[in-house]
């Protein structure tokens, strides 16, 4: 498995990294039983819970033993678990140990009517001494249950709200596992440094514990931190340590966990032959282990490692026999991944009909489970698998309902982040309006007192009356300050709220108030591209986010500088642009269409230490003039976007660095109603072939060469 995500990374590695690791950092491996090899060190007892029970150091073993099981064993675990709670003192800290592995064990069983009153038990924890470790232990579990919900975001930010820093009064083993599951969102968030930071703190305490298969599964959690930074050679040699550390205490789910990220390393490392061996190790102790939900796991990782390797034949065989398995056990995740890689492994040996009839089962099994990120992912190498077997249409039409997935979550994000601002915007008018209050009554009171003095001062009421209209004076200028001050703080929170912090380009929700000067009584007259930058995820998996940000950066300003200041530039979402501009001349569109791909793709990309380093970039295009010729068919902007949205994934359809524009529609017929326009927009590809309407095909320069990046195996990127 390469560090690109992929849906099979994103099923796999993530549900593994986040559930699985999620317990003890014993991440990647979880056995039906323990080996019987040495007997694991007593786990760490807190100084806090020293004394409780005298049958305290009994109950810490078993919920270590508890924990070395991992989600793998959650089901069988939980009868476990409730017969011990029944030795644990109010209060005390084995409790909460116990209640947080219970919770990690209820969120895999997807009991969330046992799982809320647990965590309400967390949050009102009653002894105030271990308020921070049950606070802690509240987060960890709740991340876990958002990360199975597919709101990754959300738990890397509940996390992140929380002090990492360990005391007695945390259990240790409590701490590695927050720390784990930490460094595994923040690695893939991006937060690379900060990820190694916390992966190195897990491993401290882990040594602390003298317990050898806790330092071997802190160190393959710090080795896929680097390898997530791109530090190759340190990944590798972390986990060799790590391996070596697992011997001394094995069981079949360290080994898995061990094994499998040692696979991922060495194929970064174009070791392929060590790679290959090492996954079928990672294999075999999945089947030791005796749980189906690995074994599982681990057939869709050998089917997915197959797949990058280009051996069809053999991914085909893993991912068959990993869906037997899983709707054996009725594991829906393992059932779509199965499916997924079956069916792309299927379309490589060139069955490409029923190859996407079992993609297309993936993505129900996934929708069924509210997994929109999965099924986007899914249908993104649908389409990069279909373009190289040339099927062109079904690649555009894969890559359309790829890019509606992804409109639908960049709404549902842009509209969250609305309501947030807003409510930040409605706090700072509220303060500023309290302040406001807080001057007017100030203002009367000081009238009050001139009142008071001119009843009490007969005889100076002449120099009352000064006095008072001194004071009114300047508490009319200072409210007229504060009212300039506020109106320019509304002004500066307005334009914050429509500007992208990382480009400094128009956000979609300035274009919604911008576009109605172009669209008149709802239809647009005006020019209309949309650009989407080539291959940008793999540019942030081969390189990382902050190339990726850089790349988005210097996109932008080379954007910037083909267009006037009049023209509208918005960073539309991710890595696409879109372009509105009030002109309709066929000429100067294709000449700015022309200037806008060479614009992109003329030189490499400069980043890294010195700017040393050369990254090629270029872009696909769709363009359209509006009202559409000859038959001068206008739209509102809603359907004008989704037209150039066609147009640009034909563009990538046909092999990227290129632009698609719509010359004319229906030219050959004499009269052409609205909607027979419509029909024809709807099947653009079809409508072309047959000459029923003319497309304008550009070309981007020839990219420059550049180092090759790391091997990530097949595309994730757009």
């Amino acid at each position: 498995m390469g560090v690109r995500l992929s849906f099979g990374n994103a099923c796999v590695w993530l549900g593994l990294l986040f559930s699985l690791a999620s317990t003890s950092g014993s991440a990647w491996a979880q056995p039906g039983r323990l080996s019987s090899g040495p007997v694991a060190p007593a786990a760490v007892v807190p100084s806090g819970a020293q004394g409780s029970r005298s049958e305290v150091p009994d109950l810490w073993t078993q919920l270590e033993r508890v924990e070395r099981g991992g989600t793998a064993r959650a089901a069988p675990n939980l009868p476990v678990l409730e017969a011990l709670e029944a030795r644990a003192a109010p209060g005390s800290l084995e409790l909460l140990e116990l209640l947080a592995l219970r919770g990690s064990a209820l969120v895999e069983t997807k009991n969330t009517a046992a799982l809320l009153p647990l965590l309400d038990r967390l949050q009102a924890w009653p002894d105030s001494r271990h308020r921070a470790a049950a606070q802690l232990a509240e987060a960890w579990v709740r991340a876990q249950q958002l990360n199975r919900e597919g709101k990754s975001d959300q738990a890397l930010k509940a996390m992140s709200e929380l002090s990492t820093e360990w005391s007695p009064e945390i259990p240790l083993s409590l701490m590695v596992r927050f720390l784990s599951q930490l460094c595994i969102a923040e690695s893939e968030a991006g937060r690379v440094e900060q990820a190694i930071a916390h992966a190195n703190e897990a491993l401290q305490l882990a040594e602390r514990s003298r317990a050898s298969w806790r330092r071997a599964a802190a160190l393959s959690t710090l080795s896929y931190a680097l390898l997530r930074a791109q530090q190759f050679e340190r990944a590798g040699a972390v986990i060799e340590e790590a391996l070596q550390e697992a011997a001394r205490d094995p069981d079949p789910m360290l080994l898995y966990r061990v094994h499998n990220i040692r696979a991922i390393i060495l194929s970064q490392l174009k070791r392929f032959d060590r790679a290959q061996a090492s996954m079928q190790q990672a294999l075999s102790a999945a089947r030791d282990s005796g749980s189906l939900t690995l074994q599982s796991v681990a057939l869709a990782n050998a089917g997915d490692f197959f797949l990058r390797q280009g051996n069809f034949a053999k991914a085909r065989q893993y991912a068959e026999e990993g869906l037997a398995l899983a709707r054996r056990n009725e594991d829906s995740s393992s059932e779509a991944l199965a499916l997924h890689n079956l069916g792309i492994a299927l379309i490589q040996l060139r069955q490409v009909e029923q190859g996407k009839g079992y993609v297309m089962q993936s993505i129900t099994v996934s929708q069924a489970q509210g997994l929109n990120g999965q099924v986007a992912d899914s249908l993104h190498e649908l389409g990069d698998a279909l373009e190289r077997m040339g099927d062109l249409r079904g690649a555009a039409h894969a890559f359309q309902q790829h890019r509606r997935m992804i409109d639908q979550q960049l709404r549902e994000e842009t509209r969250s982040a609305v309501l947030e601002l807003q409510a930040q915007y409605d706090d700072d008018r509220r303060a500023k309006e309290m302040a406001l209050l807080n001057r007017d009554h100030k203002l009367k009171l000081e009238q009050l007192r001139a009142r008071d003095l001119q009843l009490q001062l007969w005889a100076a009421v002449g120099a009352c009356v000064v006095l008072s209209a001194v004071l009114l004076g300047l508490a009319y200028q200072r409210i007229r300050k504060t009212n300039l001050a506020l109106a320019h703080s509304n002004a500066a929170l307005k334009l914050q709220g429509e500007r992208d912090p990382l480009t400094g380009l128009a956000n979609r929700r300035h274009f919604q108030s911008a576009i109605r000067r172009l669209a008149e009584h709802g239809q647009l007259r005006a020019s209309v591209f949309l650009i989407d930058i080539d291959h940008f995820k793999r540019i942030n998996d081969s390189h990382g986010h902050a190339v990726g940000d850089a790349v988005l950066i210097e996109v932008a300003e080379r954007l910037r500088s083909c267009l006037r200041d009049e023209d509208l530039l918005v960073r539309w979402g991710g890595e696409e642009f879109l372009i509105v501009i009030d002109a309709r001349q066929p000429a100067q569109i294709e000449h700015l269409a022309q200037r806008l791909l060479t614009q992109i793709a003329q030189a490499p990309v400069r980043f890294g230490p010195g700017l040393a380093q050369l990254l090629p970039v270029s872009a696909s295009m769709g363009f359209a003039s509006f009202p559409v010729a000859p038959h001068d068919w206008t739209v509102d902007w809603e359907r004008a976007i989704a037209l150039v949205d066609t147009l640009m994934y034909m563009a990538k359809a046909h092999g990227r660095n290129r632009a698609f524009g719509l010359q004319s529609l229906g030219a050959g017929q004499a009269t052409l109603d609205a909607a027979a326009c419509l029909a024809l927009s709807e099947r653009m590809e079809e409508a072309w072939q047959a000459g029923e309407l003319a497309l304008l095909q550009l070309q981007g320069p020839a990219l420059p060469a550049a180092p090759a990046a790391p091997h990530t195996g097949q595309e994730g990127g757009a």
